[in-house]
């Protein structure tokens, strides 16, 4: 682990909550790879259980355990419909029944399955190659060592 990383440990004789969700996410966000930094200074992080009826038929999704995280920026009204003015901030949403639903079937470390997906999910909104991402994932794992 890198001597500036705090760790996080976590026992669960229940399913991590919310609020379990949004204190990893938060050490998460502080250690983001440099080349996502530029666009995650003052990203809000937001954990809800499910991504919403409206949201998932905008984005043409019919299962609710496909979407992990959303990234929803502050001028959208909802993906790619743009406001005239931006008056929210904005937002990752991560989907913590889906996201259980997968370090449930993995079984790997939550944070890092946390971290992956926070990644993936902005790497693929601000447009990084699938490749760009992998190395930063790469690069970040090892860095949390």
């Amino acid at each position: 682990m890198a001597a500036n990383a705090k760790q996080i440990i976590m026992n669960f004789s229940v399913p991590p909550s919310a609020d379990d969700f949004e204190v990893i996410a938060a050490e998460l966000q502080e250690l983001m790879p440099e080349e996502l930094m530029e666009f995650c200074d003052g990203i809000a992080i937001t954990i809800e259980e499910f991504i919403d009826d409206v949201t998932a038929t905008d984005i043409d999704v019919d299962d609710p355990y496909e979407v992990l995280a959303l990234y929803k920026s502050g001028k959208e009204i909802s993906p790619g419909l743009e406001r005239k003015s931006a008056n929210d901030d904005d937002v990752l949403v991560l989907y913590r029944r889906a996201i259980l639903d997968v370090w449930c079937e993995g079984g790997e470390d939550l944070s890092a399955l946390i971290r992956q997906i926070m990644i993936e999910e902005l790497g693929r909104h601000f447009d990084f190659s699938d490749d760009e991402i992998d190395e930063m994932n790469e690069r970040h794992y090892q860095g949390m060592l």
